[in-house]
């Protein structure tokens, strides 16, 4: 079993910096492939972005990259994103999720039906 806890969401104005953090807690959480997710009201999650279980591959939704950076700590079983330059439309609640599996491909880690664990998700919510 694995378990998530989100935290870093908050208010901020459009043109602004967070860094949301995951730690990570039970089995084997320095090898799993972890991701993030976000959904919107009245919207479906979407991915925004995942690490390879090994760590050496990442991945970015279209709509992030070059804003959102992803990193991990393995020595404290945390997960980072940095998102900068954020617009109303990053908008969402955020979701930290990891997976059982070595299947590092961006057809699995962007689809959030292929992870196992969830965490309870932290708002970030960007004025205009």
């Amino acid at each position: 079993q694995v378990q998530l806890v989100e935290s870093g969401g908050t208010l901020v104005q459009t043109g602004g910096a967070l860094r949301l953090s995951c730690e990570a807690s039970g089995r084997n959480v320095d090898r799993r492939a972890m991701g993030w997710f976000r959904q919107a009201p009245g919207k479906e999650r979407e991915f925004v972005a995942a690490i390879t279980w090994l760590g050496d591959g990442k991945y970015y939704a279209d709509a992030v990259k070059g804003r959102f950076t992803l990193s991990r700590d393995n020595k404290k079983n945390t997960l980072y994103l940095q998102m900068n330059s954020l617009k109303p439309e990053d908008t969402a609640l955020y979701y930290c999720a990891a997976r059982e599996g070595r299947d590092s491909s961006l057809v699995t880690l962007a689809n959030a039906k292929k992870y196992d664990y969830w965490g309870q998700g932290t708002q970030v919510t960007v004025s205009s």
